[in-house]
């Protein structure tokens, strides 16, 4: 897709104190457990470090021409900021407080298609900023109902180009080291489609319900082995120690 262009001076300042923020309800109900089901399985894998934000409808900031502009993608991925978590409590500044977003999320949830706007003049629109003022390398706009999935990449030419999965219909995410797609199933009663992560080897990063669940079945097969070990030595005239 091709931007329009627009010559902007960009600074990088932190958002004013006074400045107020909207407060718009999310889009949809099943945004923030979409979000939260990213993250959760980062943690669990040690994808995130004590540096490391993650952000959910949460405004990231940009000065174009003495204005500021504010976008608020539904997740986000930023691997290192380098200021204290209480200087970021309302808004964050790239370059200023840390690095660039390897990642942007929006879930569609409407039909107004602003994830796609290339609107250059001020306020400019979520795509051009993502690519050309921010210059995040991962734009990914995923729709829950359907489960469509696209993921954009900044190429050398600064412009967003749409990816193409692997074998298994996922993408590789390279910064991360991780593949990213769609996976159908359950969680917190939602039944639908989820984004999940896979490592290297393909893997699954599972969440904690999932990894307290294989912990059940694991000590349910123990006590089973063992019940087998206690009958075998009675059946061999041993009594088992207790």
């Amino acid at each position: 897709m091709t931007a329009l262009t627009q010559d902007y001076q960009i600074t990088w300042e932190k958002l004013p104190d006074d400045y107020k923020l909207p407060d718009d309800p999310v889009d949809n109900i099943n945004q923030p457990a979409l979000a939260a089901a990213l993250t959760e399985s980062l943690e669990l894998a040690g994808k995130i470090s004590a540096n490391t934000l993650t952000t959910t409808n949460y405004g990231i900031c940009a000065t174009l021409n003495n204005k500021m502009v504010i976008k608020a993608p539904d997740w986000a991925f930023i691997a290192k900021i380098n200021v204290s978590r209480e200087e970021v409590i309302r808004s964050y500044t790239p370059q200023l407080q840390g690095d660039i977003p390897l990642i942007v999320m929006e879930f569609v949830s409407d039909t107004q298609e602003t994830e796609y706007s290339i609107k250059a003049t001020y306020p400019p629109g979520k795509w051009f900023f993502y690519e050309r003022i921010l210059k995040v390398p991962n734009y990914i706009i995923f729709e829950p109902d359907s489960g469509s999935f696209e993921m954009y990449r900044l190429q050398d030419t600064e412009q967003y180009i749409l990816q193409e999965p692997d074998e298994n219909q996922r993408y590789w995410i390279a910064e991360m080291n991780l593949y990213l797609g769609v996976w159908q199933g359950i969680r917190e009663n939602r039944t639908g489609n989820w984004l999940r992560w896979w490592d290297e080897q393909k893997n699954l990063l599972p969440w904690g319900i999932e990894l307290a669940e294989q912990e059940r079945q694991r000590a349910q097969q123990e006590r089973q082995r063992a019940e087998r070990l206690a009958a075998q030595l009675r059946a061999a005239g041993i009594e088992p120690e207790d």
